[in-house]
């Protein structure tokens, strides 16, 4: 028995007449004829009543039609489902984040995926760079953005793009002594208490802050002259508090409150790369859904992509 005998049968109960049913189907109706006999010689019971008024189910006919209808049916749903997977139109992403990216990226990318493949099931978890990566690597993410390429044993498994650039800003409240100054100075700033992102969990951001203020400033986290902060948003939070100075991305602006004042670092200091990392094996529909998404909204990743994926064939 095959699908075209369901609808076979079904096509005759609905035409009831062997002549209308074969034109509907677009075949002769000799083989329509010989393909019914065949199907209730397999069945072991007739299906179809011929009368002179027309071709009728029998009980038996009608108990087969019904569950004809819903196996067709089925096939034709697992046609559409395997296609919308295929496409990345269903499935689960899993995507773990640096709070900065949903001031600027993630609203543009993940917004636009969202609206576009509305039946994804998505993960999402704001996490450090340091721990990200390892969930990647672990096969516990699909896709992990974070500040500065992923370090470590494993990182060449990975293809790493960037998707954003920023530049160092200053976050003081509004009664610090910085808050009516335009700017501050990278002299100014090795003299302040620090609220900086914690360097066992950032550590390509560490590492570039003690390049930036000068290998003695790891003397003043040890004396207390840093504080540590997981977010923009407890950076923002703690400097208006008149904790410190709070060092980020100047995307952090968007998220701006009347009691906090954002100053310029002069000269200006470009932050490390916003990355994008998955893994290179990952052959997964909704990941390249998502990159696609990603190419489309975030200009210049497309030839920075090819060219990570290049690397990886």
């Amino acid at each position: 028995m095959e699908s075209r005998h369901l609808r076979y049968a079904l096509a005759l109960a609905e035409h009831q007449h062997f002549g209308r049913a074969a034109a509907a189907l677009g075949i002769a109706q000799p083989p329509l004829s010989q393909q019914i006999a065949a199907l209730e010689r397999e069945l072991g019971a007739r299906l179809f009543d011929r009368t002179a008024r027309g071709v009728f189910p029998t009980a038996a006919g009608e108990a087969f039609l019904a569950r004809a209808r819903r196996a067709l049916a089925e096939m034709s749903a697992a046609v559409s489902d395997a296609g919308r997977a295929a496409r990345g139109e269903t499935g689960r992403l899993r995507l773990g984040f640096i709070g900065s990216a949903l001031l600027e990226l993630l609203p543009s990318v993940l917004g636009g995926f969202v609206r576009d493949r509305p039946e994804v099931r998505l993960g999402l978890q704001e996490m450090s760079t340091r721990r990200s990566t390892a969930a990647l690597l672990a096969g516990e993410l699909d896709i992990a953005i974070g500040r500065g390429a992923p370090r470590g044993a494993g990182a060449e498994e990975l293809v790493s793009v960037t998707v954003g650039r920023d530049h160092l800003v200053a976050v003081v409240g509004a009664a610090h002594p910085f808050a009516g100054q335009r700017g501050v100075s990278l002299e100014q700033l090795r003299g302040q208490h620090l609220i900086i992102a914690p360097a066992d969990e950032e550590p390509v951001v560490a590492a570039w802050l003690t390049t930036l203020l000068g290998e003695g400033s790891e003397a003043p986290a040890r004396a207390g002259g840093f504080t540590e902060a997981r977010d923009v948003h407890t950076i923002i939070g703690l400097a208006s508090c008149g904790v410190g100075v709070g060092l980020g991305p100047a995307c952090l602006r968007v998220a701006a409150r009347p009691d906090i004042r954002v100053c310029e670092v002069s000269p200006r200091v470009e932050l490390p790369e916003l990355v994008m990392s998955f893994r290179a094996q990952d052959r997964s529909p909704v990941l390249a859904a998502f990159l696609d998404t990603t190419r489309e909204r975030c200009p210049g990743v497309s030839e920075r992509l090819e060219r990570g994926l290049g690397a990886r064939r």
